[in-house]
């Protein structure tokens, strides 16, 4: 996936951070999902976007930042992607309890 990834392969891409996401077949290094996540999502992977705003939700290899995680699930949902949106609504309520 590595090489496919370097050469702006998105599928590779999302591929690759879901590899360092989860510590499958390379060492778990959230920077390095977040990087491949980050350039397949502002090239319009729905799934890079909603997995950005897990990261950003639960503060993986980031700090917790609900906002972001928000726009970033919100632009994932506005191409459909029916997880982002629940992701988004969960997070939601989760955030409206606390407060």
């Amino acid at each position: 996936f590595r090489k496919a990834a370097v050469q702006g392969n998105v599928r590779a891409q999302v591929n690759l951070g879901m590899m360092y996401h989860n510590g499958e077949g390379v060492t778990q290094d959230d920077q390095e999902a977040f990087k491949w996540f980050r350039k397949a999502a502002v090239q319009g992977n729905a799934y890079a976007q909603n997995n950005l705003g897990v990261m950003y939700e639960f503060g993986r290899g980031l700090p917790k930042d609900y906002i972001r995680a928000h726009m970033w699930y919100n632009i994932a949902a506005s191409s459909g992607l029916e997880l982002a949106t629940e992701n988004r609504n969960e997070m939601e309520a989760r955030v409206s309890h606390r407060t």
